[in-house]
C-alpha cells in the first residue's frame, strides 16, 4: 500500500513548479499589455469625442439656410374670362312689300346657300298694276310710233321741197314725236319698277346658313319691312354657323395687353371641357363706360358644327408678357419690403434692395438689384442677421 504513494519530494516536482511560475509570470504581462492597450484605446477614443463634439457645436453655431439662384425666366400673368358662342353673321330676313306669303320653302333647321329661294309672296296689287302699267306702255308706243313718223314725214318732204310745209307744222310734229317719247319712257320705267317689286315677292338667302327661326306660315299676311309699321315682321331668321364669332369682355386693367392675332385658349364647358386655341381677330378699342370692359372678338372655325351659338366658354390668355426677365420665387420677398438677403461668396448674409416688377403667382420679375446667378434666401428669414455667416442650402423650384 506504501508503494503506490506519490513522493512530492522527487525530482521531477521541482522542475513542474518552475515551469507553472513561469507560465503565469507571461499570462500576467498579457494582462497588463492588454489593459495598457484598452486604456489607450479609450483615451484616444475620449479625446476624438471631446472633438467631435467640438466639431458639431461650431457647426451649429452657422445656420443653413435656403437659398435659389436667380435666373431668366419668360415671366407672365394668365387670366380667364367668361365668353359667348354667336353666328358669324345673323339676320332676319323681311320682305321689301307687302303681301300674303305663298310659300314656305324652308324650316328651322335647314341649310341654304346664298341665292336659295326662302319664300314667295302673292302681292294682287303689284300683279294688277304690273298688267296696267304694261297695257300703258304698249299704247304708249303706238303713240310714239304714229307721232315719229308723222315728224319723219313732214322732215323729208321738206327737205326734197323746201318751204312746201310750213315750219309751224314741222315744229308741231317735233313736239307731237318729243312729247310721245317721253311718255314711253315713263311707261317703261313704270313696268320696270313694277318688276322689280315683283322681284321682292321672291325672298333669297343673303349668304350661306342654317335656318334657325320660322316667323311665318303659308297665307301669313307680311307688311314691308321698309314700313315703319311695328307689325311688321320678319319671315325666317338665317345664321351663318360655320364660323362663329368669340365675344369676351376684357377688364379696362387688360386693355393695353390686348394684340391683334393674339393667341387664346378656349375651354367649352358644354363640350366636355374640350380645348379649343384660337387668335384676337378683332377689338372695339373702346372701353363700355358702364362695365369698365372692352369687348374682344375671335374667329372659331365651326365646319362639324358641334358648337352651337349661345354657349359658354372660359377664354384663357396671357397679360404682361415679360420674355426673359430676371425672376426670384415671391417667398424670397418680404411681404410690403422690396429688400430681398443673398448670400455672398464668402457665405455671409447681405441684404440688397430690389426693384419689382411683375408678379405672377410664383415668382417677381426684378428690374434692378439683383443679378444672374446670385443665391437669395428663401423661407423666414426674419431670424437671420446681415453680415452673419451662413451655410447655403441651395433649393429647386421644379
Amino acid at each position: 500500500m506504501n508503494d503506490t504513494v506519490k513522493n512530492d519530494s522527487s525530482p521531477a516536482g521541482p522542475a513542474a513548479e518552475r515551469t507553472r511560475e513561469r507560465v503565469g509570470r507571461q499570462r500576467l504581462g498579457w494582462i497588463v499589455a492588454v489593459a495598457a492597450v484598452a486604456a489607450l484605446s479609450a483615451l484616444v477614443l475620449m479625446r476624438a469625442g471631446r472633438g467631435g463634439a467640438r466639431a458639431r457645436a461650431a457647426a451649429a453655431r452657422i445656420p443653413a439656410v435656403s437659398v435659389v439662384r436667380v435666373e431668366r425666366e419668360d415671366l407672365f400673368n394668365e387670366i380667364n374670362v367668361p365668353a359667348e358662342f354667336r353666328p358669324y353673321q345673323e339676320v332676319d330676313l323681311h320682305a321689301k312689300v307687302a303681301g300674303y306669303v305663298r310659300d314656305m320653302r324652308v324650316d328651322i333647321g335647314d341649310r341654304v346657300k346664298a341665292g336659295d329661294l326662302i319664300a314667295r309672296l302673292e302681292v294682287p296689287e303689284l300683279d294688277a298694276q304690273l298688267a296696267h302699267d304694261v297695257a300703258v306702255r304698249e299704247r304708249a308706243q303706238a303713240a310714239f310710233r304714229d307721232a315719229h313718223l308723222d315728224y319723219t314725214r313732214l322732215l323729208a318732204a321738206n327737205r326734197q321741197h323746201a318751204n312746201l310745209i310750213a315750219q309751224q307744222d314741222i315744229d308741231s310734229a317735233e313736239a307731237k314725236d318729243r312729247t310721245a317719247a317721253a311718255a314711253l319712257g315713263a311707261a317703261t320705267a313704270d313696268v320696270r319698277k313694277d318688276r322689280t317689286l315683283m322681284g321682292y315677292t321672291r325672298i333669297t338667302a343673303p349668304f350661306d346658313g342654317v335656318i334657325t327661326k320660322r316667323y311665318a306660315d303659308p297665307g301669313a299676311l307680311i307688311q314691308a319691312g321698309t314700313s315703319s309699321d311695328t307689325q311688321a315682321k320678319p319671315l325666317v331668321r338665317l345664321s351663318e354657323l360655320r364660323h362663329l364669332r368669340l365675344d369676351f369682355p376684357v377688364s379696362v386693367d387688360y386693355v393695353s395687353s390686348i394684340r391683334d392675332k393674339e393667341p387664346i385658349t378656349v375651354r367649352v364647358q358644354s363640350l366636355g371641357g374640350r380645348t379649343i386655341t384660337a387668335t384676337i381677330v378683332r377689338f372695339t378699342d373702346r372701353v363700355d363706360s358702364a362695365t369698365r370692359t372692352m369687348t374682344v372678338e375671335a374667329d372659331v372655325d365651326n365646319r362639324n358644327m358641334q358648337i352651337v351659338p349661345g354657349m359658354y366658354a372660359t377664354v384663357s390668355f396671357r397679360v404682361a408678357d415679360h420674355p426673359d426677365a430676371l425672376a426670384v420665387p415671391v417667398a424670397a420677398v418680404p411681404s410690403g419690403s422690396t429688400n430681398v438677403l443673398i448670400v455672398d461668396r464668402a457665405h455671409q448674409v447681405e441684404q440688397r434692395a430690389v426693384t419689382l416688377g411683375i408678379e405672377t403667382p410664383t415668382m417677381y420679375e426684378v428690374r434692378s438689384g439683383l443679378d444672374a446667378g446670385d443665391l437669395v434666401v428663401i423661407g423666414n428669414a426674419a431670424q437671420l442677421v446681415t453680415g452673419e455667416r451662413v451655410e447655403p442650402r441651395l433649393e429647386s423650384l421644379d
